[in-house]
Formats: C-alpha cells, sequence, structure tokens
C-alpha cells in the first residue's frame, strides 16, 4: 500500500501474507481430503466421479468399486482405536499402490473406501483390479507393534451399464457391497438389478418385524429333547415362530439374521426368554429349558441382568435352564466371552454349545470353559447311517464330551436307524422329529404330563399318535 508525503515523497507498505495463504489452502485441502488417510473425501470423490461420468468415451465404461473392511469394528473393540487408525492408514495406501495413475481412490468415511477405474473395455480388467486389492489387503499389516490381518468385500458397478448418473451408480455399487457382504464377506460382487429387489424384499420384511413384535404375532414353540438312555423327555429347546398373515410361515433363517442386523434381536432375545421361562415353570421339575442365545445379544452387556430377571419373575429355578450359544460367540473376543460365560455360571444356569464342528471349532474352546452340553448339528446325523458317513465324527464328539463330563445331544434325528446308531456310539440325547416336531405352548405341556407318568418311558409311536389326536 502506497501513501503520498507532505513533501511530495511516498511510503509504501507491505504485508506478508504467506501464513493467510497458507492457512487458506490448509482449509480447502481439509475440505476435500480426509484428514487420517490423505484420500480424497466423499466430497472430492463426488466431484470427480461426476465429472468422470460426463467425459467417459464411446465404448468404454466406468467402474466404481465399494471397499468395505471387512470386521474392522472387532479390530477397535480388541486392540483400540489408534491401532485401527493404523490400519485404516495402511489400507489406503495399499489401494493407492493398486489405482492406475488414471483412477482415484477415495476414503467415503468409517471403514469404507472407493477406487474409480476409468477407460475400462473389459469386466476382466475390473476382476484384475479385484484381485490385485484382496492380495493387497491380505497382506498382514504392522500397526503399532501389532500383526494385524484383514480381508474385504467389494461392490462393482458399471457405468453406462449400471447407470449414467451420480446417484445411481453410487447406490447400485452400494448394494453390490451389501450383496458381498451377505454371501459372507471377503469377496466381491457385481451389481446386478435383482438385487435392488432383493433389498427392497428385506426391508419390507424388517417393516413387518417390527409390527408383529409391536402386535405380539410372534410365538415360542417348543421340541422335545429324549434321553437315549430310557426315552425319557430331559428338557425343550424354545424356538421363534413367526405366522405372517400374507406369506405364512416364515422360516427363522430369514427374519433372525434381520433381527440380529438391526439390534432387533435384544428386544425379541428378552421377550423368548421370559415367555419360555414362565411356561417352563409349569413343566414337572425334571425337565429343563433351552434358549438359544445371539452373538448380538451376548454382547449387550445385559444378558446377566435379563436372565436374573426372568428366573425371578417366573419361580424357574436356574439350574433348569440351559442357554445355547455358538461358537461365534467365542470367536471374535472369547477372553471378554469366556468372562461372561463364568458370569452366567455363576448364576446357575448351564451353557450348552450349540452347532459344534460347523463353524470355527476350536478344541480350545473346550478345554477353557466347562460346558455342560455339546448339541451335534445335524449335518453329522443325516448321513451317520452311510458307510463313509460321520460316525466316526459323532463318536469323536462323544468321546471328548465324556472324558469333559458334558452330555451330548444329536440334532435332527429322523429315523430308527439314527436313533439307535446314536445310541450305540454313547450319545446322551436326542432331538427331532422322530419323537416331535416343534409344537405349540398347550401341546407341549400336556405331552410333558403324559409323559411324566410313573409308566416309564416315551414310546415314540404313542406319542405321535397323541399329538395327531390332541385338539
Amino acid at each position: 500500500m502506497n501513501e503520498p508525503l507532505a513533501d511530495g515523497g511516498w511510503v509504501a507498505t507491505h504485508e506478508d501474507i504467506t501464513e493467510r495463504r497458507l492457512a487458506e489452502e490448509q482449509i480447502r485441502h481439509l475440505a476435500h481430503y480426509d484428514a487420517l488417510t490423505n484420500l480424497p473425501n466423499r466430497a472430492l470423490f463426488h466431484e470427480k466421479l461426476k465429472q468422470e461420468l460426463a467425459r467417459t468415451a464411446a465404448g468404454e465404461q466406468l467402474a466404481v468399486l465399494y471397499i468395505d473392511i471387512d470386521e474392522f469394528k472387532s479390530v477397535n473393540d480388541t486392540l483400540g482405536h489408534l491401532i485401527g487408525d493404523e490400519l485404516l492408514k495402511s489400507v489406503a495406501a495399499s489401494l493407492g499402490q493398486c489405482a492406475a495413475a488414471s483412477d482415484f481412490v477415495a476414503r467415503l468415511g468409517g471403514d469404507e473406501f472407493a477406487i474409480v477405474q476409468t477407460a475400462v473395455k473389459t469386466p476382466a480388467e475390473v476382476i484384475e483390479l479385484v484381485r490385485r486389492v484382496f492380495d493387497a489387503i491380505r497382506e498382514p499389516y504392522q500397526c503399532l507393534g501389532h500383526q494385524v490381518t484383514t480381508d474385504a468385500s467389494i461392490g462393482i458397478a458399471l457405468a453406462p451399464q449400471h447407470g449414467v448418473d451420480l446417484d445411481q451408480i453410487l447406490k447400485n455399487a452400494d448394494l453390490a457391497m451389501y450383496a458381498a457382504k451377505s454371501a459372507g464377506r471377503r469377496t466381491y460382487r457385481f451389481f446386478e438389478p435383482a438385487m435392488d429387489a432383493q433389498v427392497k424384499a428385506r426391508r419390507k420384511l424388517e417393516m413387518d418385524l417390527r409390527q408383529a413384535i409391536t402386535d405380539g404375532a410372534l410365538e415360542v414353540y417348543y421340541q422335545p429333547c429324549i434321553s437315549l438312555r430310557d426315552n425319557r423327555i430331559t428338557g425343550c429347546e424354545a424356538l421363534l415362530r413367526w405366522r405372517h398373515p400374507e406369506r405364512g410361515t416364515i422360516p427363522p433363517a430369514e427374519f433372525i439374521p434381520i433381527a440380529e442386523d438391526t439390534g432387533l434381536i435384544n428386544q425379541l432375545g428378552e421377550w423368548v426368554l421370559t415367555t419360555a421361562c414362565a411356561e417352563a415353570a409349569t413343566w414337572p421339575e425334571d425337565i429343563k429349558l433351552a434358549v438359544n442365545v445371539s452373538p448380538v445379544q451376548f454382547k449387550s452387556g445385559t444378558l446377566a441382568l435379563k436372565i436374573v430377571a426372568a428366573l425371578a419373575a417366573s419361580g424357574l429355578a436356574a439350574n433348569r435352564l440351559e442357554l445355547e450359544i455358538t461358537e461365534a460367540v467365542l470367536i471374535r473376543d472369547d477372553e471378554a466371552a469366556l468372562a461372561i460365560l463364568h458370569q452366567l455360571r455363576g448364576i446357575g444356569v448351564r451353557i450348552a454349545l450349540d452347532d459344534f464342528g460347523t463353524g470355527y471349532s476350536s478344541l480350545s474352546y473346550l478345554q477353557r470353559f466347562p460346558f455342560d452340553k455339546i448339541k451335534i448339528d445335524r449335518c453329522f446325523v443325516n448321513d451317520i447311517a452311510e458307510p463313509d458317513g460321520s460316525s466316526c465324527i459323532v463318536q469323536a464328539v462323544v468321546n471328548i464330551a465324556a472324558e469333559r463330563h458334558m452330555t451330548t445331544t444329536a440334532e435332527g434325528v429322523e429315523t430308527r436307524q439314527q436313533q439307535e446308531l446314536l445310541r450305540a456310539l454313547g450319545c446322551s440325547e436326542m432331538q427331532g422329529d422322530l419323537f416331535s416336531p416343534p409344537m405349540s405352548a398347550a401341546e407341549i405341556n400336556q405331552l410333558c404330563f403324559s409323559h411324566h407318568e410313573p409308566s416309564a418311558t416315551v414310546d415314540l409311536r404313542r406319542a405321535r399318535k397323541r399329538r395327531q389326536t390332541a385338539p
């Protein structure tokens, strides 16, 4: 700035604006780049994607890859957020090395990243990029002294094939990623039109489930468990049933995963526990109640309190309640899970390991926690009579259980031959349609008392005949 002087001269004043310009530049950078990874953020990603969509040449395609890091929350929960942040920075660097110079990588937020691959001529080029991404992400990372391994679920949408505007292509990439996660994670999926319909159907089912909970339209059924030694009813497993007003009976395999994903399982699980305990309190005192516990319920932190409340309200003795858990409860954070199991054992309830041998089975679980029972999955019972069947596996489980003073229950028993083989192998109990499918509360009450008479053992044919003539 120049100012005239009285004698005719000038005074020039200069202001150093370097710091201000640097600050402004930093603000602009922060508005468009992720502070943790220094990758373009969601806003810049959208801006650049719009530009690329507009200039995609005829005969070429553009691929949008949505990349979701699998089980990232467990890294934060078990190792802490500092390790989680280091993992995200390492993954970001790996993705940058996978992309070509004409592509660009962004962090959309949390554990979600995206790559826009330009000038795509064939799907094979996209699959090759996906292969490079998986190879890079699956390499162990060193994060502040911890070696961390991870994986990803990837959804892919192509423009113009799967959409020409920004919102459509992003929606379809997201749907494809959801399909990859639903397929078991650690894989990729290209968008297909049917995915949109599947998501809409799932959302409709979720809304219907919420309404069913509000209306009290769910029921608890019970399937008896039979001693293979003397054919007496030893317990009953509580099973949730939903009769949809339009679709009829909906299998639990369809609505339980939705309940777990949305958190509704906590409300449902508490209701099943309370309802089943109240019903079981009316049964003969030597018949136990088994209730399934979801991994989501297990991690809620309030499971023990809800069990104590259900037992107190119903008057059911704690040793008559058996909680069935799967190995999924133990896999992610077994130390915390084992602590909760000991807490539950302190209440006096029994603990059964369900579906043993079907997942990531570890014999160390049986050594580190004294389960009361191992349930042998129906997949091992189905072919037990075959020459190359699973009888040796069942025998091994029975032997391990006996050595650890645990009982064994075989699920899905449907034939006399299966029953006799299980008895010969030393299995303790059986459960399945050979004796009875799941029954309503009124039916199971009648069955329990009718077979609790001093007459002795249960005759399977008489039991089925009574069920058929029951009102």
